[in-house]
Formats: structure tokens, C-alpha cells, sequence
């Protein structure tokens, strides 16, 4: 068997022609286009590769782009202040804070005072807490990215078993929810799980989200399973991997995902839809 692979590049380039169709047909009716900010602290070199990345996109569709750049010396309070007039920006109508922050800085406090109506990358509680209860708002982008490409394969989700591999916040979690939502029996392992390996083998669609390089090898993968990697680890020379082995699941799998080019722009894609959500904008698809 050889495994189709999830383009993520091309689809989220044909989403991004649908967004900037709805930010035209807005443009054209005297509306604001939607305005995206991204708050960044300090100079990580892997976040200003993302927040770059942002701009270009938002460019790319026709939103109103702003980036922040504070220093990494910024108080707690100093920062906060920030989120405040954000929520309180009219022009914004979408904003997040790029992770990670600096070592002094409560990360969930600052996450905890942005407004969850302009929470465009789905962290806050209330949003993760909408998820939870079946009744999603702003959701959290990568495992919003995911289904998007999900939905591209044609699984039929009631019924399929699902495992995520880790449990993190921001990814692992909503993933889950994510997962229930579309009516699959979902199965999380984390550090503690015993048998990740017997977990992942049972599993119609496998979604791995740790960060270690190889972890899912080819006899992990149910044949004909849908397997979606969401591990992206950097290494000394600057090569992205991911944590499936790519070249075993391609003969294993139905469907699966490179790195880079997979998950990645669907993350970037699924801030855009949230972002023109929060515009009071919907795509007709959805």
C-alpha cells in the first residue's frame, strides 16, 4: 500500500483564496477588513519564522496586519496592560500572544485577559471550555487545521477510532474534543500511558503530537489508517522532523501527512478562519 499524501500547503492555499473572497465581498459592502494582531516578546528565532509567516498570510488575503514587538524585559503587568487595549482595539478584531514567553511571565494569566470573543488562536478557557461542552466558538488552531485536512480524506468519523498521542493544552486536549465532536471513540495517551504502541495499532485515524522525532514507526499504524503528524522538532542543523517515521507509514497507511508541509499551514489557515469568525464572517462551507 502507498499512502496518499495530505497537501497541507495546497489546501491551505485554496482556503486562502476563499478567505480573501469573503474579505473582498466585506471590503466591498464599506465593512472594515478583519484586523489580526500578534503580540510578540522578546527575539526567539522560531517565533519570528512564525510571526513572519502570519503577516505574510493575513497580506496574502487582505487583513489588517499588526505585529508587536515588545522586549523580553517587559513586566507582567507591562503586558497585561497590552492584552487590555487590545481587547479594547475596535480595528482588532483578532489577537494572540506568540509562545512561548519569557521565563518571568505567567503564560496563563496572560492568556486569562484576552477578551475570548477576539481569542483567535483558541487557548483561552472559555473557548476550550465551549469545545468541551459541544458548542465551539474560536477553536484552537492546530487541531481546527487537523480536521480541516481530515475532512479532505473522506473518513467517516462516526464510529472511528481515534488516538492522539500526547495530552498537552493546546494540542493534544482540544484535539480530543475535536475528535468527540465529529462523533469518533477517541483514545488519549500521554507520558504515563503504558501501551502507547497497542493504543496507536487500533486506531482508524492516528494523530501524533509530541515533539519526538521517529516515535511512530510503521508497525504502530493500522493499514489503512488516516495518520496526521503534528510533532515538528528542529534539529542542530536546522531540519524540521516530525514524529512519524514518513517513509514506513507511506507503505502502511491510507493517508499521512509530511513535515513540513502538513499540519503547519493548516495551523495558519484555521488563525484566518477564526480571525474573519471574529469579524463576524463565516466561509460558506464553513
Amino acid at each position: 500500500m502507498t499512502a496518499q499524501v495530505l497537501d497541507g500547503k495546497a489546501i491551505a492555499a485554496a482556503y486562502r483564496r476563499d478567505i480573501r473572497q469573503a474579505v473582498q465581498r466585506r471590503v466591498s459592502e464599506a465593512l472594515k477588513p478583519p484586523g489580526l494582531a500578534v503580540v510578540l516578546v522578546g527575539d526567539d528565532a522560531a517565533s519570528e519564522v512564525y510571526v513572519n509567516a502570519k503577516a505574510r498570510d493575513c497580506r496574502q488575503v487582505g487583513f489588517r496586519s499588526v505585529v508587536e514587538r515588545i522586549d523580553a524585559t517587559v513586566t507582567q503587568d507591562e503586558l497585561e496592560a497590552r492584552i487590555l487595549a487590545l481587547n479594547a482595539d475596535p480595528d482588532i478584531h483578532g489577537f494572540l500572544v506568540q509562545l512561548p514567553l519569557p521565563e518571568h511571565i505567567d503564560t496563563n494569566r496572560i492568556i486569562d485577559q484576552i477578551d475570548p470573543a477576539k481569542d483567535v488562536d483558541g487557548f483561552h478557557p472559555h473557548n476550550i471550555g465551549r469545545l468541551a461542552l459541544r458548542r465551539p466558538a474560536l477553536r484552537s488552531c492546530t487541531p481546527m487545521g487537523v480536521m480541516l485536512l481530515l475532512d479532505r480524506t473522506g473518513v467517516d468519523y462516526y464510529g472511528a477510532q481515534a488516538t492522539v498521542i500526547g495530552a498537552s493544552n493546546h494540542l493534544g486536549r482540544p484535539m480530543g474534543l475535536e475528535l468527540l465532536q465529529a462523533g469518533c471513540t477517541v483514545t488519549m495517551t500521554h507520558k504515563f500511558t503504558r501501551d502507547t504502541d497497542a493504543a496507536a495499532r487500533q486506531a482508524d485515524i492516528l494523530i501524533s503530537a509530541v515533539g519526538k522525532p521517529g516515535l511512530v514507526q510503521g508497525d504502530w499504524i493500522k493499514p489503512g489508517a488516516v495518520v496526521i503528524d503534528v510533532g515538528i522538532t528542529r534539529d542542530e542543523r536546522g531540519k524540521l522532523h516530525g514524529d512519524v517515521d514518513f517513509d514506513a507509514a507511506a507503505k502502511v497507511a491510507a493517508w499521512v501527512t509530511p513535515v513540513p508541509g502538513g499540519v503547519g499551514p493548516m495551523t495558519r489557515v484555521a488563525l484566518l478562519l477564526n480571525t474573519l469568525q471574529a469579524a463576524g464572517e463565516v466561509l460558506d462551507d464553513g
